[in-house]
């Protein structure tokens, strides 16, 4: 069987059995895309928001509370846990009952706590709540990264997944700006800091009800029928036209050389263009993602989310208390803090360019790289400007490197296990993210600010080590 499509702004008609992904893999970034990104990438800045504010709340309270730095430790960590937990139990269920509702959930559940942890009388309370916000927080990010990978024309994929990345950048200024004006303003500063975190839980509403489920996901679950008017929704922005004809389940296409269709200008295409699988990329396995097929990979995504996980944390959530350690005021480091922050912004541009020129891999390994550098510095400045400087290097290499790291992880994994491999990943990320917080007050204790950031330039050291292992995905259509 055999579907034939026909561009009328080309006039090309399409030859030969694509299959729906394939289809989408052929598309241009069209206005529906963009549709997609915002509304996800909407939800990663809300997750980024409240990530941040946590580092401005336990600075204030250590003013305000003379919160102790193990009771900052443990509030940090109890939202880490919670989303180690998330991460992995959103990834199984995205696998299960589908990307775009775990997604709605996820951002419902950590505003609701979120809004409440701002009514919090006590650190035992601010603790339980700050667990319930990290299930909602931990499940979200790999879902909606995995979502937006499976609808990316597969030659942009990369650099679309590290756009949707970037909305964390706006995500934490977002939460340094609320930070200095709001969570710094006095006693109660914080409280209402923390209350703007309702907004995801109304947002929610908005995903749940406006966002297209995954076309590969409905297609494992024999939603055949909903996954075309999917395909064809996204065709439509596209100006190419569906004939009422064509049917509305697809045949795999057993021979490549027959999978031939039209580009978005109109120009002859072949099959590896529209999301053919080359025999000697395709992953033959029936079992998850310790079979032998993923293991390696699987061990090497492992041990960069854990070692950028340790890092990434360690430095930003202590960055606003350890400025203040140091003599600065609480809305001197808060502004010092944002301008810091900034910095991820152009980390993420640069970043999003290089995925598409020279891959994944290569990208991963060298941001993971120049954070090790960066962090390095950080821990030897003692002039303002230094901090700054090497404070904003650091942002713009680890941002970058997180950028790169969403793009590279559900493009390792085929569709029936996507969620899961993602998030289980994330999840072991999160392990470090609980131990970084406790860490940092002992590595103080230990040789000072310069030992605590020469440990986590090692830790970044060990991660780009490991980026480099993983398979080049780079214009690959996604295994299936």
């Amino acid at each position: 069987m055999s579907s034939s499509t026909t561009s009328p702004q080309a006039g090309t008609s399409v030859r030969g059995p694509l299959t729906r992904s394939q289809r989408l893999d052929r598309l241009p970034f069209t206005r529906k895309h963009g549709k997609l990104l915002g509304a996800s990438g909407i939800g990663w800045a809300l997750d980024a928001m409240d990530v941040g504010l946590i580092s401005f709340v336990i600075a204030a309270l250590s003013v305000h509370w003379e919160l102790s730095k193990s009771d900052g430790s443990l509030i940090a960590s109890a939202g880490f846990a919670g989303m180690a937990i998330g991460a992995s139990v959103g990834g199984l269920l995205a696998d299960r009952i589908g990307r775009r509702s775990v997604f709605a959930l996820t951002l419902l559940i950590y505003g609701l706590a979120t809004g409440a942890s701002a009514l919090a009388m006590g650190v035992g309370a601010l603790i339980v709540l700050r667990f319930i916000v990290g299930l909602g927080l931990g499940a979200e990010l790999p879902v909606a990264s995995t979502l937006m990978s499976e609808f990316a024309p597969a030659r942009i994929r990369g650099r679309v997944v590290v756009m949707l990345e970037a909305f964390w950048a706006l995500g934490w200024i977002l939460a340094a700006v609320i930070g200095t004006f709001v969570a710094a303003s006095g006693p109660t500063g914080w409280r209402w800091a923390l209350a703007v975190g309702l907004v995801p839980a109304v947002y929610s509403l908005v995903i749940r009800l406006g966002m297209p489920e995954s076309v590969r996901f409905l297609e494992k679950q024999g939603r055949t029928e909903e996954a075309e008017r999917v395909v064809r929704s996204f065709e439509a922005s596209a100006g190419i036209d569906t004939p009422e004809g064509a049917p509305t389940t697809s045949e795999l296409a057993t021979d490549a050389d027959a999978a031939v269709g039209a580009g978005a200008d109109g120009t002859r295409v072949d099959a590896d263009e529209v999301g053919a699988i080359p025999a000697a990329d395709r992953i033959e396995t029936t079992g998850g993602i310790w079979s032998k097929p993923l293991r390696a990979r699987t061990a090497g995504l492992w041990a960069v989310w854990f070692c950028i996980n340790l890092s990434y944390y360690g430095a930003f959530i202590w960055i606003p208390t350890l400025l203040v350690d140091r003599g600065f005021d609480l809305t001197r480091s808060f502004t010092f803090t944002l301008i810091i922050t900034l910095a991820q912004i152009p980390g993420y541009a640069v970043a999003a360019w290089l995925i598409e020129v020279f891959g994944r891999r290569w990208t991963l390994t060298v941001f993971l790289t120049g954070s090790a550098v960066a962090a390095s510095f950080y821990g030897l400045a003692d002039a303002e400007w230094t901090i700054l400087a090497a404070g904003c290097a650091l942002s713009f290499f680890n941002l970058g490197a997180w950028g790169a790291l969403y793009a590279i992880g559900p493009e390792l994994y085929p569709t029936r296990v996507r969620g899961t491999g993602t998030g289980a990943a994330a999840a072991f990320g999160r392990i470090a993210s609980m131990a970084a917080p406790f860490l940092v007050p002992v590595f103080l204790v230990a040789g000072g600010q310069v030992f605590v950031f020469a440990a986590f330039s090692v830790f970044f050291i060990l991660a780009a080590a490991a980026a480099f292992t993983l398979p080049e995905q780079r214009g690959k259509a996604l295994a299936e």
